[in-house]
Protein backbone atom coordinates (compact mmCIF):
# COMPACT_ATOMS: atom_id res chain seq x y z
CA UNK A 1 0.00 0.00 0.00
CA UNK A 2 2.65 2.38 0.96
CA UNK A 3 4.82 1.57 -2.18
CA UNK A 4 1.38 2.55 -3.95
CA UNK A 5 0.92 6.04 -2.84
CA UNK A 6 4.08 7.13 -3.43
CA UNK A 7 3.79 6.50 -7.09
CA UNK A 8 0.59 8.26 -6.82
CA UNK A 9 -0.17 12.53 -7.14
CA UNK A 10 -1.76 14.21 -4.00
CA UNK A 11 -5.10 15.43 -4.07
CA UNK A 12 -5.53 17.15 -1.89
CA UNK A 13 -5.59 18.02 1.96
CA UNK A 14 -8.03 17.00 4.36
CA UNK A 15 -7.78 18.29 8.31
CA UNK A 16 -8.08 14.87 10.44
CA UNK A 17 -8.58 16.10 14.57
CA UNK A 18 -7.10 19.53 13.93
CA UNK A 19 -4.22 17.95 11.60
CA UNK A 20 -3.66 19.19 8.08
CA UNK A 21 -2.85 15.66 5.82
CA UNK A 22 -2.36 15.20 2.29
CA UNK A 23 -4.32 12.16 0.23
CA UNK A 24 -3.78 10.91 -2.76
CA UNK A 25 -6.77 10.50 -5.77
CA UNK A 26 -9.28 7.28 -3.73
CA UNK A 27 -8.07 6.93 -0.74
CA UNK A 28 -10.63 6.58 1.79
CA UNK A 29 -11.40 8.71 5.20
CA UNK A 30 -10.52 5.79 7.42
CA UNK A 31 -7.13 5.56 4.96
CA UNK A 32 -6.05 8.78 5.35
CA UNK A 33 -6.54 9.25 9.25
CA UNK A 34 -5.05 5.52 9.54
CA UNK A 35 -1.70 6.70 8.00
CA UNK A 36 -1.74 9.72 9.70
CA UNK A 37 -1.68 7.64 12.80
CA UNK A 38 -5.85 8.27 13.86
CA UNK A 39 -6.94 4.84 15.73
CA UNK A 40 -10.12 4.31 14.28
CA UNK A 41 -11.95 1.24 15.20
CA UNK A 42 -13.91 -1.15 12.88
CA UNK A 43 -14.93 -4.76 12.92
CA UNK A 44 -15.95 -5.39 9.07
CA UNK A 45 -12.37 -4.06 7.87
CA UNK A 46 -9.59 -6.04 5.94
CA UNK A 47 -7.39 -4.04 4.07
CA UNK A 48 -7.22 -6.95 1.51
CA UNK A 49 -11.16 -6.70 0.52
CA UNK A 50 -13.27 -3.98 -0.85
CA UNK A 51 -14.45 -1.64 1.90
CA UNK A 52 -18.44 -2.89 3.33
CA UNK A 53 -19.90 -0.69 6.07
CA UNK A 54 -21.60 -3.24 7.51
CA UNK A 55 -20.51 -2.32 11.43
CA UNK A 56 -20.38 1.47 11.48
CA UNK A 57 -17.59 1.27 14.28
CA UNK A 58 -15.29 3.51 11.71
CA UNK A 59 -17.82 6.37 11.63
CA UNK A 60 -16.53 9.81 12.01
CA UNK A 61 -17.83 13.36 12.44
CA UNK A 62 -17.69 14.93 8.92
CA UNK A 63 -18.18 18.95 9.53
CA UNK A 64 -21.24 19.86 6.95
CA UNK A 65 -22.75 16.63 7.47
CA UNK A 66 -25.84 15.73 9.58
CA UNK A 67 -24.90 12.72 10.93
CA UNK A 68 -21.60 10.93 11.22
CA UNK A 69 -19.98 9.14 7.98
CA UNK A 70 -18.68 5.86 7.89
CA UNK A 71 -14.98 6.41 7.15
CA UNK A 72 -14.12 3.06 5.34
CA UNK A 73 -16.74 4.18 2.21
CA UNK A 74 -16.22 7.24 2.38
CA UNK A 75 -13.46 8.97 0.02
CA UNK A 76 -11.52 11.87 0.81
CA UNK A 77 -12.11 15.63 -0.73
CA UNK A 78 -10.42 18.59 -0.46
CA UNK A 79 -11.37 20.62 2.09
CA UNK A 80 -12.85 17.94 4.68
CA UNK A 81 -12.42 18.30 8.30
CA UNK A 82 -13.15 15.49 10.05
CA UNK A 83 -12.86 14.06 13.75
CA UNK A 84 -12.63 10.65 14.50
CA UNK A 85 -12.83 10.60 18.28
CA UNK A 86 -14.95 12.19 20.62
CA UNK A 87 -17.72 11.99 23.51
CA UNK A 88 -20.51 10.95 21.01
CA UNK A 89 -18.49 8.95 18.91
CA UNK A 90 -17.41 7.08 21.75
CA UNK A 91 -20.73 6.71 23.18
CA UNK A 92 -21.78 5.28 19.53
CA UNK A 93 -19.05 2.60 19.43
CA UNK A 94 -19.60 1.79 23.06
CA UNK A 95 -23.51 1.40 22.14
CA UNK A 96 -22.82 -0.83 18.97
CA UNK A 97 -20.42 -2.92 20.47
CA UNK A 98 -22.67 -3.70 23.43
CA UNK A 99 -25.47 -4.56 20.78
CA UNK A 100 -23.16 -7.05 19.54
CA UNK A 101 -21.55 -9.00 22.78
CA UNK A 102 -25.57 -9.27 24.05
CA UNK A 103 -26.05 -11.59 21.61
CA UNK A 104 -22.94 -13.83 21.16
CA UNK A 105 -22.25 -16.57 23.59
CA UNK A 106 -18.76 -15.37 24.82
CA UNK A 107 -16.06 -12.72 23.68
CA UNK A 108 -13.20 -14.25 25.49
CA UNK A 109 -11.82 -16.62 22.77
CA UNK A 110 -8.27 -18.54 22.68
CA UNK A 111 -5.87 -16.49 19.82
CA UNK A 112 -5.57 -20.43 18.55
CA UNK A 113 -8.72 -19.71 16.74
CA UNK A 114 -7.02 -17.65 14.48
CA UNK A 115 -5.24 -14.92 13.30
CA UNK A 116 -7.74 -11.53 13.97
CA UNK A 117 -10.00 -13.58 16.51
CA UNK A 118 -9.07 -10.91 19.37
CA UNK A 119 -10.27 -7.35 17.58
CA UNK A 120 -13.78 -7.56 19.27
CA UNK A 121 -12.37 -8.69 22.21
CA UNK A 122 -9.98 -5.90 22.39
CA UNK A 123 -12.41 -3.09 21.32
CA UNK A 124 -15.24 -4.83 24.51
CA UNK A 125 -11.50 -3.65 26.38
CA UNK A 126 -10.97 -0.59 25.10
CA UNK A 127 -14.61 0.62 25.52
CA UNK A 128 -15.37 -1.00 28.45
CA UNK A 129 -18.82 -2.37 26.58
CA UNK A 130 -20.68 -4.29 29.32
CA UNK A 131 -22.46 -8.21 27.73
CA UNK A 132 -26.43 -8.46 28.30
CA UNK A 133 -27.36 -4.96 28.23
CA UNK A 134 -29.50 -5.39 24.79
CA UNK A 135 -29.62 -9.44 26.04
CA UNK A 136 -32.53 -11.23 23.70
CA UNK A 137 -33.10 -12.64 20.44
CA UNK A 138 -29.84 -14.22 19.07
CA UNK A 139 -28.74 -14.63 14.86
CA UNK A 140 -26.25 -17.60 13.86
CA UNK A 141 -26.04 -20.90 14.42
CA UNK A 142 -23.17 -23.02 14.75
CA UNK A 143 -22.80 -25.83 13.01
CA UNK A 144 -21.91 -28.73 14.81
CA UNK A 145 -22.60 -31.36 12.17
CA UNK A 146 -19.49 -30.36 10.41
CA UNK A 147 -17.02 -32.84 10.51
CA UNK A 148 -14.34 -31.36 8.57
CA UNK A 149 -10.93 -31.60 10.37
CA UNK A 150 -9.55 -28.38 9.66
CA UNK A 151 -12.26 -25.22 10.20
CA UNK A 152 -14.74 -25.14 13.47
CA UNK A 153 -18.20 -23.03 12.19
CA UNK A 154 -19.12 -21.67 16.07
CA UNK A 155 -21.67 -19.27 14.12
CA UNK A 156 -23.14 -18.39 18.01
CA UNK A 157 -20.05 -16.15 17.64
CA UNK A 158 -21.06 -14.67 14.01
CA UNK A 159 -21.65 -10.64 14.13
CA UNK A 160 -22.48 -10.65 10.43
CA UNK A 161 -19.17 -8.99 9.32
CA UNK A 162 -19.28 -11.07 6.33
CA UNK A 163 -15.63 -10.59 5.63
CA UNK A 164 -15.02 -14.63 5.58
CA UNK A 165 -17.42 -14.41 2.73
CA UNK A 166 -15.79 -11.81 0.97
CA UNK A 167 -12.70 -12.80 1.58
CA UNK A 168 -13.49 -16.14 -0.34
CA UNK A 169 -15.13 -14.61 -3.23
CA UNK A 170 -12.74 -11.74 -3.60
CA UNK A 171 -9.51 -13.04 -2.44
CA UNK A 172 -9.52 -16.77 -3.39
CA UNK A 173 -12.45 -16.90 -5.91
CA UNK A 174 -14.03 -20.23 -4.53
CA UNK A 175 -17.85 -18.38 -3.41
CA UNK A 176 -17.57 -21.41 -1.12
CA UNK A 177 -19.64 -19.18 1.55
CA UNK A 178 -22.60 -17.27 1.46
CA UNK A 179 -25.32 -15.61 3.43
CA UNK A 180 -28.91 -16.97 3.89
CA UNK A 181 -31.96 -15.16 5.68
CA UNK A 182 -31.95 -11.90 6.87
CA UNK A 183 -32.15 -10.02 10.40
CA UNK A 184 -31.87 -12.82 13.08
CA UNK A 185 -32.48 -15.09 10.70
CA UNK A 186 -29.09 -14.48 8.72
CA UNK A 187 -26.77 -17.40 8.84
CA UNK A 188 -23.17 -17.93 7.27
CA UNK A 189 -23.53 -20.81 4.70
CA UNK A 190 -22.32 -23.34 1.74
CA UNK A 191 -24.39 -23.63 -1.41
CA UNK A 192 -28.10 -26.35 -0.29
CA UNK A 193 -26.52 -25.18 3.37
CA UNK A 194 -24.26 -28.62 3.12
CA UNK A 195 -20.89 -29.37 4.86
CA UNK A 196 -17.29 -27.79 4.00
CA UNK A 197 -15.76 -30.67 2.37
CA UNK A 198 -18.92 -30.99 0.18
CA UNK A 199 -18.67 -27.50 -1.05
CA UNK A 200 -15.92 -25.35 -3.06
CA UNK A 201 -14.69 -24.85 -0.08
CA UNK A 202 -10.40 -25.61 -0.71
CA UNK A 203 -9.72 -25.27 3.18
CA UNK A 204 -7.13 -22.34 2.42
CA UNK A 205 -8.38 -20.63 5.53
CA UNK A 206 -8.48 -17.10 4.78
CA UNK A 207 -12.05 -17.24 6.53
CA UNK A 208 -10.79 -18.05 9.89
CA UNK A 209 -7.85 -15.65 10.07
CA UNK A 210 -9.77 -12.66 9.18
CA UNK A 211 -12.66 -14.06 11.53
CA UNK A 212 -12.49 -10.87 14.18
CA UNK A 213 -14.39 -12.90 16.74
CA UNK A 214 -13.15 -16.41 16.37
CA UNK A 215 -16.69 -17.84 15.01
CA UNK A 216 -14.67 -19.56 12.46
CA UNK A 217 -11.80 -21.08 14.12
CA UNK A 218 -8.48 -23.35 12.85
CA UNK A 219 -9.40 -26.51 14.79
CA UNK A 220 -6.02 -28.10 14.31
CA UNK A 221 -4.37 -25.31 16.53
CA UNK A 222 -7.00 -25.64 19.08
CA UNK A 223 -6.29 -29.04 20.01
CA UNK A 224 -3.98 -27.00 22.07
CA UNK A 225 -6.06 -24.79 23.90
CA UNK A 226 -5.86 -26.99 27.08
CA UNK A 227 -1.45 -26.16 27.02
CA UNK A 228 -1.13 -23.42 29.74
CA UNK A 229 2.50 -22.81 27.66
CA UNK A 230 3.47 -19.41 26.52
CA UNK A 231 1.85 -19.14 22.77
CA UNK A 232 4.99 -17.83 20.60
CA UNK A 233 4.85 -17.02 16.89
CA UNK A 234 8.03 -17.03 14.51
CA UNK A 235 8.40 -15.72 11.31
CA UNK A 236 10.03 -18.29 8.72
CA UNK A 237 8.83 -19.55 5.15
CA UNK A 238 6.61 -22.11 3.61
CA UNK A 239 8.45 -24.98 2.33
CA UNK A 240 5.45 -26.27 0.16
CA UNK A 241 6.81 -24.58 -3.35
CA UNK A 242 8.37 -22.21 -4.92
CA UNK A 243 5.95 -18.84 -4.28
CA UNK A 244 8.02 -18.65 -1.16
CA UNK A 245 5.06 -17.48 1.33
CA UNK A 246 5.39 -16.15 4.74
CA UNK A 247 4.34 -17.76 7.58
CA UNK A 248 3.99 -17.47 11.54
CA UNK A 249 4.59 -20.86 13.38
CA UNK A 250 2.68 -21.14 16.47
CA UNK A 251 4.18 -23.07 19.22
CA UNK A 252 4.03 -24.06 22.72
CA UNK A 253 7.17 -25.47 24.41
CA UNK A 254 8.60 -27.35 21.75
CA UNK A 255 5.75 -28.00 20.70
CA UNK A 256 4.59 -26.53 16.76
CA UNK A 257 0.34 -26.16 17.31
CA UNK A 258 -0.39 -24.13 14.30
CA UNK A 259 0.45 -21.85 10.81
CA UNK A 260 -1.39 -18.38 10.46
CA UNK A 261 -0.21 -16.47 7.54
CA UNK A 262 1.53 -13.63 7.37
CA UNK A 263 -0.37 -10.55 6.47
CA UNK A 264 2.12 -8.85 5.31
CA UNK A 265 4.26 -11.27 3.72
CA UNK A 266 5.72 -10.22 0.33
CA UNK A 267 4.30 -13.00 -1.71
CA UNK A 268 1.45 -13.83 -0.21
CA UNK A 269 -0.20 -11.02 1.36
CA UNK A 270 -1.89 -13.27 3.87
CA UNK A 271 -2.82 -16.07 1.53
CA UNK A 272 -1.92 -19.72 1.98
CA UNK A 273 -3.20 -22.53 0.60
CA UNK A 274 -4.30 -25.90 2.56
CA UNK A 275 -0.92 -27.47 2.90
CA UNK A 276 0.41 -24.29 3.86
CA UNK A 277 -2.46 -23.64 6.56
CA UNK A 278 -2.74 -27.38 7.36
CA UNK A 279 -0.07 -29.61 6.91
CA UNK A 280 2.28 -29.94 9.60
CA UNK A 281 1.61 -32.82 11.60
CA UNK A 282 4.62 -34.50 9.89
CA UNK A 283 6.69 -32.20 11.78
CA UNK A 284 6.17 -34.10 15.08
CA UNK A 285 4.50 -37.14 14.07
CA UNK A 286 4.85 -40.30 16.24
CA UNK A 287 6.19 -42.24 13.48
CA UNK A 288 8.84 -39.73 12.49
CA UNK A 289 12.11 -41.12 11.62
CA UNK A 290 14.60 -39.72 14.56
CA UNK A 291 17.53 -42.06 13.59
CA UNK A 292 19.09 -43.28 10.43
CA UNK A 293 18.44 -46.92 9.52
CA UNK A 294 20.54 -49.44 7.27
CA UNK A 295 19.03 -52.37 5.79
CA UNK A 296 21.67 -55.39 7.33
CA UNK A 297 21.98 -58.98 5.97
CA UNK A 298 19.07 -60.74 7.54
CA UNK A 299 17.15 -57.84 5.54
CA UNK A 300 15.91 -56.17 7.92
CA UNK A 301 16.35 -52.09 9.07
CA UNK A 302 18.38 -51.47 12.06
CA UNK A 303 19.19 -47.96 13.68
CA UNK A 304 22.50 -46.76 12.98
CA UNK A 305 24.88 -43.74 13.08
CA UNK A 306 24.84 -40.29 10.56
CA UNK A 307 28.58 -41.13 9.60
CA UNK A 308 27.45 -45.38 9.29
CA UNK A 309 24.30 -44.16 6.93
CA UNK A 310 26.12 -41.33 4.59
CA UNK A 311 29.01 -43.61 4.09
CA UNK A 312 26.36 -46.37 2.74
CA UNK A 313 24.31 -43.59 0.56
CA UNK A 314 27.99 -42.41 -0.76
CA UNK A 315 28.69 -46.56 -1.59
CA UNK A 316 25.95 -46.96 -3.40
CA UNK A 317 25.55 -43.47 -5.75
CA UNK A 318 29.75 -44.20 -6.49
CA UNK A 319 28.68 -48.11 -7.92
CA UNK A 320 25.86 -46.60 -9.61
CA UNK A 321 27.85 -43.79 -11.08
CA UNK A 322 30.76 -46.18 -12.28
CA UNK A 323 27.97 -49.23 -13.31
CA UNK A 324 25.69 -47.15 -15.26
CA UNK A 325 26.88 -43.91 -16.02
CA UNK A 326 25.68 -40.52 -14.77
CA UNK A 327 22.20 -40.66 -16.30
CA UNK A 328 21.55 -43.66 -13.96
CA UNK A 329 20.86 -41.00 -11.19
CA UNK A 330 17.89 -39.16 -10.57
CA UNK A 331 16.66 -36.75 -7.40
CA UNK A 332 14.03 -35.93 -6.25
CA UNK A 333 13.70 -32.84 -3.37
CA UNK A 334 11.27 -33.55 -0.45
CA UNK A 335 8.64 -30.43 -0.56
CA UNK A 336 8.41 -30.56 3.07
CA UNK A 337 12.28 -30.35 3.63
CA UNK A 338 13.52 -26.60 4.07
CA UNK A 339 14.79 -24.58 1.34
CA UNK A 340 18.49 -25.16 2.07
CA UNK A 341 18.34 -29.06 1.88
CA UNK A 342 16.33 -28.47 -1.23
CA UNK A 343 19.40 -26.05 -2.57
CA UNK A 344 22.00 -28.66 -1.34
CA UNK A 345 19.90 -31.46 -3.11
CA UNK A 346 20.42 -29.51 -6.39
CA UNK A 347 23.72 -28.87 -5.86
CA UNK A 348 24.93 -32.09 -5.01
CA UNK A 349 22.93 -33.88 -7.80
CA UNK A 350 24.25 -31.10 -10.75
CA UNK A 351 27.68 -30.55 -8.74
CA UNK A 352 28.29 -34.32 -8.32
CA UNK A 353 26.88 -36.08 -11.26
CA UNK A 354 27.26 -33.41 -13.80
CA UNK A 355 23.36 -33.51 -14.87
CA UNK A 356 20.33 -31.75 -14.54
CA UNK A 357 18.28 -34.43 -13.63
CA UNK A 358 16.94 -33.10 -10.03
CA UNK A 359 13.10 -31.91 -9.66
CA UNK A 360 11.21 -31.50 -6.38
CA UNK A 361 7.47 -33.02 -5.44
CA UNK A 362 6.46 -29.52 -4.93
CA UNK A 363 3.86 -27.76 -7.35
CA UNK A 364 3.01 -23.77 -7.06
Amino acid sequence: MHDQLRDMVVAGTVTIDGDAVEFHDGETIFQVARRHGAKIPTLCYDDRLEAFGGCRMCVVELEGSRNPVASCTTRAEPGMVVRTRNEALDAHRKTLLEMVVSENREVDVDPLRGYASQELKTLVEEYDAQAGRFKGAQSGTSNTDDDNPFILRDYDLCISCYRCVRVCAEQEGDHAINIMNRGFETQITTEFNGRLKESACTFCGQCVQTCPTGALGDRKAMRAEEDKAELKKTRTICPYCGVGCSVDLLTKGDRLVGVQPAMDGPANKGALCVKGQFAFDFVQHEERLKTPLLRGEDGNLHAASWDEALDRAAGGFSKALEKHGRYSLYGVASGRAPHEAAYTMQKFVRAGTGTNYIDNCSRA
